[in-house]
């Protein structure tokens, strides 16, 4: 498993530590799922979880798109995978998903949100609220961040379940 992940700087402004922090995670998730099949992708932590990697990759691909262009951004997207009808359908609907589209959707949406934030100050609110609630763009990115980070704890477990490999 090759792992090219820049390591976040150490001494940065904000919004590069932010931005490089919440890099590395989506990097990280990525790393954790490289080189497995589509069947090694869809296998399920334990019953009655229906988390896999694949779910994880669907559901970070929702999660993108909610965040950075719905709340952040103001657009009227409908969501992925089925989510509009049943909640968790990004991790239960892994069976017949296919890999090569969750991984394009969900590179497709971290380079969408990675546009988006480029271009908002980091004290700016989000143009729609979140349960009720106003949120900033410096909300938002510390969100992802532990987002993906609790996220990757799950994806360190599910690759060591797989097929052994461990790591950062």
């Amino acid at each position: 498993m090759s792992d090219n992940r820049i390591p976040p700087p150490f001494i940065a402004d904000e919004r590069a530590m932010l931005t490089n922090w919440l890099d590395w995670h989506r990097e990280t998730l990525a790393v954790k799922c490289e080189g497995l099949s589509e069947e090694q992708l869809r296998q399920r932590s334990a019953a009655p979880s229906t988390l896999s990697l694949l779910g994880l990759v669907r559901h970070m691909a929702h999660v993108e798109r909610a965040w950075y262009r719905g709340v952040l951004n103001g657009e009227d997207v409908p969501k992925l995978w089925g989510k509009d009808a049943r909640q968790d359908a990004d991790f239960d609907d892994v069976d017949t998903a296919s890999a090569d589209e969750a991984f394009k959707t969900w590179q497709s949406e971290i380079e969408h949100a990675r546009e988006v934030s480029a271009g908002v100050p980091l004290d700016a609110i989000g143009k729609q609220q979140r349960h009720g609630e106003d949120c900033s763009h410096r909300w938002i990115l510390v969100h992802m961040i532990e987002e993906y980070a609790r996220h990757n704890g799950h994806a360190d477990l599910l690759r060591e379940q797989i097929d052994g490999v461990t790591g950062e």
